[in-house]
């Protein structure tokens, strides 16, 4: 324990003026009351303090979520990363700063070609001419963890070259720890903020950018994607180069095409669009309830329809996984949906995991379906082209936040995917519906689960489970009973928000020792001033003494005045 808080103690003083930085950051759009609840105050000057009470009115002209939007953007790759990642989990931060966090684009100016190249030559111990006969130096594309060049290998394939910014691992690194910093000083500070699990919410934002970071991840997924595609004629999956791979260059096919939201272009090629859409959906499917292993970020500028008609599929950084369990989970929520059973969908949400903590689970249930009949019946009466998905989505996630579901990352990736190719396929085929297109490979996994060899399989799962239970019951009750007889059980009892009423009762006995000691300053030089005697000389015809505390309980009451109204408790 001593070892763990040495090393945090070394991180925070390795990583202080980040740290400056960041709260510099946070007060500058008015988040000064949440850096005084989590204790970061002492980072800040008073000088600095001073500064940011004038600009108090111009704060207040935005909305929360818009400075924290503002904020995030200021202070680089690491947190823009974190907002997009936040952007797709409304159940965790409300749809307000979802909404809010989707408005950032990832997009930073280039870095210099010449370290791009340096980098290449570096990490692939090669001379660039020796291996590419045209290097294009202006990229393509520049995002905050890489950039994407142009090139063309020796051999004639026509290549596209991702290079990782310079130290843009360390960046991260450093801001991760920081970020993990905040979320336990959350967390000790602000009980409530347990509601909205910041350390599980750092935790994921960590996975998730390290996977982005680590290029031989990406190509695995590549090739992975490449294999499960092979037989399919309208996919196709840039071929990765493993002789010219590292950890920060990745050198991979080049896909000529247009965008999948380019409808002119793709009109200009004589491409049938409803069909394009229905590859498209084909191919997401297949991943996802066939694979169990799916795109996960299927943005406009990652799909490229090719002159041929097939359908591109590029950047693997972000992949999904799923379980069995959890392909026949989302396929029987799939099947309730579709046929009105509201019941079976229910039964389906709580053996996922999404319920937790102590509920009455009838009472769940009856609340539960009343609010998912309110939402959802409208939709059976509405065309296709009538339903507008953003909206049930925004509905579905107060439902979430409502009734205190937790959904697991995979699911809220999923969710995510299947929007973005729902708008993608409204833009190619008005008509198009994705729930409606998942129907048939719902159904087609249902039916496997079905069958007597899956059935008996599962029997055979369960029977091996009852075995072992059988056998460790004894056990764990023989150590319960032991326990309790060297009186070794205890009960933790954690009164919720005890401690937060604690802080604020020392801080507003603080200010008012403070605001006493004001007034005794006040007090003392007004006597000294009555008496009228002369000790030091005087200044604006008053004595010095006197003059000086006035001065001192100036400053302190500013002090005092700026402390109460950052705050936001007057």
């Amino acid at each position: 324990m001593a070892i763990t808080s040495l090393y945090r103690y070394w991180q925070t003083y390795k990583n202080i003026k980040r740290i400056r930085q960041i709260v510099n950051v946070f007060l500058r759009h008015g988040f000064g009351q949440f850096i005084e609840q989590i204790n970061l105050q002492r980072f800040v000057p008073l000088s600095t303090r001073l500064k940011l009470f004038s600009r108090w009115e111009k704060i207040e002209k935005h909305t929360i979520p818009e400075r924290l939007r503002i904020a995030f953007s200021e202070l680089g790759p690491s947190f823009i990363k974190l907002a997009q990642i936040l952007s797709s989990r409304p159940d965790l931060i409300t749809t307000e700063y979802a909404d809010e966090f989707k408005k950032l684009q990832d997009k930073v100016p280039p870095f210099p070609s010449e370290k791009a190249i340096q980098i290449i030559e570096s990490e692939l111990n090669i001379s660039l001419k020796e291996v590419f006969s045209y290097f294009e130096d202006v990229p393509v594309a520049a995002a905050s963890i890489a950039q994407v060049h142009k090139a063309v290998l020796k051999t004639g394939e026509r290549v596209i070259v991702k290079v990782q910014r310079p130290d843009i691992r360390q960046i991260i690194h450093d801001d991760i720890t920081i970020l993990g910093t905040i979320a336990r000083l959350m967390l000790k500070y602000i009980p409530e903020s347990k509601l909205f699990d910041p350390e599980g919410i750092v935790s994921e934002f960590s996975k998730t950018v390290k996977k982005e970071l680590d290029f031989f991840a990406e190509a695995k997924n590549a090739q992975r994607f490449k294999r499960s595609f092979t037989e399919n004629p309208d996919i196709c999956i840039p071929t990765i180069y493993p002789n010219l791979q590292s950890e920060k260059v990745l050198v991979m096919e080049r896909l000529e095409g247009v965008r999948i939201d380019d409808i002119s272009g793709i009109d200009a090629l004589g491409i049938d669009r409803p069909e394009l859409a229905q590859k498209g959906v084909n191919a997401y499917f297949k991943m996802i309830f066939e694979d169990g292993f799916f795109h996960a970020d299927p943005h406009p500028g990652n799909i490229f329809v090719m002159p041929d008609g097939r359908l591109g599929i590029m950047d693997f950084g972000i992949a999904g996984w799923l379980t069995p369990d959890m392909m026949e989970n989302i396929a029987g929520a799939f099947l309730a949906l579709y046929n009105r059973k509201f019941d079976d969908l229910i039964d389906i949400y709580i053996e996922m995991g999404l319920v937790t903590g102590d509920v009455d689970m009838e009472e769940f249930k009856r609340a539960l379906k009343r609010d998912l009949v309110d939402i959802v019946e409208p939709l059976y009466d509405l065309t296709i082209s009538e339903v507008n998905f953003p909206e049930y989505l925004e509905l579905f996630t107060h439902l979430v936040i409502k009734h205190g579901l937790k959904v697991p990352s995979e699911l809220m990736l999923i969710n995510k995917t299947i929007m973005i190719l729902d708008n993608i396929g409204r833009q190619l085929d008005p008509n198009f519906n994705a729930i409606t297109a998942a129907e048939p490979y719902a159904a087609k996994l249902i039916k496997k689960r079905l069958s007597p060899k899956s059935l008996f399989g599962k029997a055979k799962e369960n029977m091996s489970e009852m075995g072992r239970l059988l056998f460790d019951t004894p056990r764990q009750i023989n150590r319960l009973l032991r326990k309790t007889i060297r009186d070794e059980v205890n009960l933790n009892i954690n009164p919720i928000g005890l401690d937060k009423l604690i802080r604020d009762i020392d801080r507003s006995s603080n200010r008012l020792a403070f605001s006493i000691i004001v007034a005794a300053i006040i007090l003392g030089s007004s006597m000294l001033i009555q008496s009228n005697i002369d000790i030091g000389g005087r200044i604006l015809g008053l004595p010095t003494i006197g003059a000086i505390g006035f001065l001192v309980a100036f400053l302190l009451g500013i002090r005092l005045l700026i402390s109460i109204i950052k705050s936001g408790r007057l």
